[in-house]
């Protein structure tokens, strides 16, 4: 028993688990397979027949746009923008190109119906797609009938064509309207430009002549500049005047006489003088320091003449202080008229400025708006030219055809799709099942849940051996499972198992009989009672009358050996359940029956007692507490966990001990996880010797045999 198996490692499916559901459920899958695709080829098969006619365009982009000012265009885009197509698949279906078909064709007579409901049918019937990376449409259109389809095609490809060619025209026309309101209103806009430059010219009096500038001329404001910087210059030579006058008289003796001569004044006779008047100073000094005295000729003489210098300079200073003020009077006055004309010149050039900034700004917007208006004239007459010679904006490349092969339903695609969703509907049902199924699927959900150990793996379809010929694989598991009991016993007293199952066909009663045989071929004297007494059977596997048995040993007082019969196999002995009692579970319930298997417990090596299903009656509980140990057949893949569950505790709560679970009837072929437990089919089959039968078909006896004498068990223990 393997309880080390975790919960979360059952729910870790592997790739061959997965395969295991398949193979298990294929039914389902088959079913589910074929159900979905028989839909697909109904559907298919009454779906009404569609044909199609297609029409190849070439759509050109709308020229592009406009551009009536810098900066402003035409309110028609134009060109080949991102939604393009799109908006051209509008068109198509749009309500005014319908019209002209449903007009032309006359559909609304043709099919009976209202405006409305044509329209309705035209647009499902009408699919248009762009060839990748051309400039190329299709116009797809699918009807009942190949020459519907072909003129409605054809006759939507003319309407598109039709209305594409209004919308360039609406849109052409709408651009040059715009364009010549433009052009007007440029001209009314340059002529009043022209007007307000005449008459600023007129008022103004601006004599604007370009050729002039550069020739010599002054303009106001240059006039202005040149008086402003006389009148500076003789504001300086004002100041400097001011100046000297103040220091001439600041000044008096020789400083006076040498600032005097530095004065670069053109009546300055003391510039010349005080030279000489310093050379005869110097000539007396040096008559004076020859040792001449004062009275002495030359001396006296030369100091007259310094006398008369010094005289002459003084005198010149006079002069000259009033030369500098007469000077500067004259400055003055003239520096008074030059600070009024510069003022003056100053006034007039600013409103000269003025004058002539308004001169230019008008100038410059007419300019502007003249050279404006020859570009709007030039873009008018480029419109004018290229609405002649303006392209077709559609172009039929493929007109539709008549195409007697139907495209819609396609059939292999429909089958195909069937086939593919009828398999996966088929796989996920299968997996959902094994998901919601809670019986028995493998040894570990028995041992998980029972904590008991699972005996032997049946293989399914397996019949009751001794009436097999030869040798048989299906015999080893019996023989797995004799072993299992021998050695999961753990007292060898204990002989007398019940077999027992939750419900009813899970193979009970052909493992009792298969295990007795095998038990019976290894030596053991086996005992079959057939305790089952609501639909007994252990009697049709070997044609014996159930007449007289263990209902008649227990309400009787019939002996042992009265009920116990020999049947074809040695070693193998049968106690026949007798007549069906009106209560069955009181008459196993009773003294009689725990003396009976006291008594076979001493008589044979294996009492096997057959049981109905636990859950169903209450006689499988008598039966478990009367014997050692309690055999529990689960059929795979039947019986839900939790009822498996509430078998093993009916059995414990009436003190039997469950030795173990045989797992029956396992599909190993297809249950892969059990081909390691048989795998004796495989690699060997045991050789048995042939069961002794009379006229080759076992015969049961007339009348029961002797019941064998107490044995002692022990010499029995090693016989496998």
């Amino acid at each position: 028993m393997n309880s080390n198996i975790s919960p979360s490692s059952e729910a870790s499916l592997h790739a061959v688990d997965y395969w295991q559901v398949i193979r298990n459920r294929y039914g389902i899958i088959l079913l589910a397979f074929l159900l979905v695709f028989m839909t697909a080829l109904v559907i298919t098969y009454v779906m009404p027949k569609r044909y199609a006619a297609v029409a190849v365009l070439q759509v050109r982009p709308s020229m592009p746009s406009v551009e009536v000012l810098p900066g402003l265009v035409s309110r028609n885009p134009g060109g080949m923008t991102q939604n393009f197509f799109a908006t051209e698949f509008e068109v198509i279906t749009s309500q005014k190109t319908l019209d002209i078909v449903i007009d032309e064709l006359d559909l609304t007579n043709h099919w009976n119906m209202d405006r409305e409901l044509v329209r309705r049918n035209l647009t499902g019937m009408i699919d248009a797609q762009n060839i990748r990376g051309t400039e190329m449409i299709e116009i797809q259109v699918r009807a009942s009938s190949a020459s519907d389809a072909r003129m409605i095609a054809e006759r939507v490809s003319k309407a598109y064509r039709i209305r594409r060619t209004e919308l360039e025209n609406q849109r052409s026309d709408q651009a040059l309207a715009e364009l010549r309101d433009a052009v007007t209103a440029q001209e009314d806009l340059v002529e009043e430009k022209r007007k307000t430059l005449t008459t600023l010219i007129r008022n103004e009096g601006i004599p604007w002549d370009p050729g002039m500038m550069g020739r010599g001329f002054y303009t106001p404001m240059e006039k202005a500049d040149d008086a402003a910087r006389k009148y500076a210059e003789l504001e300086a030579e004002k100041i400097k005047l001011e100046s000297q006058i103040e220091t001439l008289l600041r000044y008096s003796g020789d400083q006076l006489m040498t600032y005097a001569a530095g004065l670069n004044l053109p009546e300055n006779v003391i510039k010349s003088l005080h030279p000489t008047y310093l050379e005869a100073q110097r000539a007396l000094q040096a008559l004076q320091v020859g040792g001449l005295g004062e009275n002495h000729p030359n001396v006296k003489q030369q100091s007259k003449l310094v006398d008369e210098l010094h005289k002459q300079l003084d005198e010149g200073v006079v002069a000259l202080r009033e030369t500098l003020r007469a000077q500067l009077e004259l400055v003055k006055v003239q520096a008074e008229r030059l600070k009024a004309k510069a003022d003056q010149e100053k006034e007039g050039a600013v409103d000269d400025g003025i004058a002539r900034q308004s001169f230019e700004d008008a100038r410059s917007d007419f300019e502007t708006a003249q050279e404006l208006l020859q570009q709007l004239k030039i873009k008018e007459i480029g419109e004018q030219m290229q609405r002649r010679i303006s392209e077709d904006p559609v172009i039929v490349h493929a007109d539709p055809v008549e195409n007697q092969t139907p495209v819609s339903p396609k059939v292999t695609l429909n089958l195909a799709l069937g086939a593919v969703v009828g398999l996966i509907l088929g796989v996920g049902i299968a997996f959902l099942l094994e998901y919601l199924d809670t019986s028995v699927k493998s040894l570990e959900d028995v041992e998980r849940y029972l904590q008991v150990p699972v005996l032997a793996v049946i293989p399914k379809e397996v019949g009751v051996l001794y009436k097999q010929s030869g040798m048989s694989p299906d015999a080893e598991a019996y023989r797995i499972l004799r072993t299992n009991i021998e050695f999961n016993r753990k007292n060898p007293e204990d002989n007398a198992i019940t077999v027992v199952s939750g419900g009813a066909g899970e193979g009970k009663s052909t493992t009792l009989v298969n295990l007795a045989y095998i038990c019976a071929q290894g030596g053991y004297t086996t005992l079959m009672i057939d305790a089952d007494l609501r639909r007994p059977r252990l009697h049709t596997f070997f044609d014996i009358n159930n007449s007289v048995g263990l209902t008649n040993y227990l309400t009787t007082d019939l002996m042992l050996e009265d009920v116990i019969l020999q049947t074809p196999v040695d070693n193998l002995y049968f106690m026949p359940s007798g007549i069906l009692p009106a209560d069955a579970a009181g008459i196993l319930n009773s003294r009689r029956m725990s003396e009976l298997i006291q008594d076979v417990k001493q008589r044979f090596d294996l009492v096997l007692v057959d049981s109905p299903p636990i859950l169903g009656v209450s006689d499988a509980s008598v039966l478990a507490s009367e014997v050692d140990l309690t055999m529990i057949v689960v059929q795979h893949r039947k019986l839900p966990r939790n009822m498996l569950l509430r078998v093993k505790q009916t059995v414990e709560n009436v003190g039997g001990h469950v030795i173990g679970v045989v797992l029956n009837n396992v599909d190993v072929r297809s249950d892969s996880q059990y081909q390691y437990y048989t795998s004796y089919y495989t690699y060997y089959a045991p050789s048995e010797a042939p069961v002794p039968t009379s006229g080759g078909k076992p015969k049961a006896q007339s009348k029961a045999s002797p019941a064998p004498e107490p044995v002692n068990r022990g010499d029995q223990d090693d016989l496998y």
